[in-house]
């Protein structure tokens, strides 16, 4: 099995760093992991809808690189389903049973998804209803991959 989270923008503080290479460590008895991080671009002040449209499409593109297709994306975004961690752990046991084995959790840039993420999506996912920094959803996304594969093995959680 193959996951990875691809994101933009940089993990800027480390503590954060420390807590996703945490995750990934704890996974990769599990799995092939890897996180990518793409640059933000830049936005203009007062931009119109158009200009913020363009920058998430080229935002999108950038990460849509690291996608196969193959791949069961995952895109993670305010407006989609919000998920227990027994339903992730299911979700990604009912792929996995269809045979698919690699997992791409998208993660847009500051201004959300643009079209191109949404439309290659196999499933949009909303962490919360609340609203976190983009670096800390990757750590949340770690965690709770982390525990969605425990559930999925019928292992106790904690360590």
């Amino acid at each position: 099995m193959k996951l990875t989270i691809a994101g933009i923008g940089k993990i800027k503080e480390k503590w954060m760093r420390d807590g996703i290479q945490e995750y990934v460590t704890r996974l990769t008895p599990m799995a092939k992991v890897q996180i990518l991080e793409q640059e933000e671009e830049k936005m203009p002040a007062s931009p119109s809808d158009a200009i913020k449209e363009k920058v998430m499409e080229k935002e999108g593109d950038k990460i849509l690189k690291y996608v196969g297709a193959d791949d069961y994306v995952i895109l993670l975004d305010t407006s989609g389903k919000e998920l227990s961690s027994p339903a992730l752990s299911e979700l990604l046991q009912k792929q996995m049973t269809a045979g698919k084995s690699s997992f791409v959790f998208l993660i847009g840039g500051p201004f959300g998804n643009g079209r191109n993420l949404k439309q290659r999506a196999d499933f949009r996912l909303c962490l919360s209803p609340m609203t976190f920094t983009h670096q800390m959803t990757r750590l949340i996304l770690a965690e709770q991959i982390y525990r969605a594969m425990k559930i999925m093995r019928h292992e106790p959680y904690h360590l």
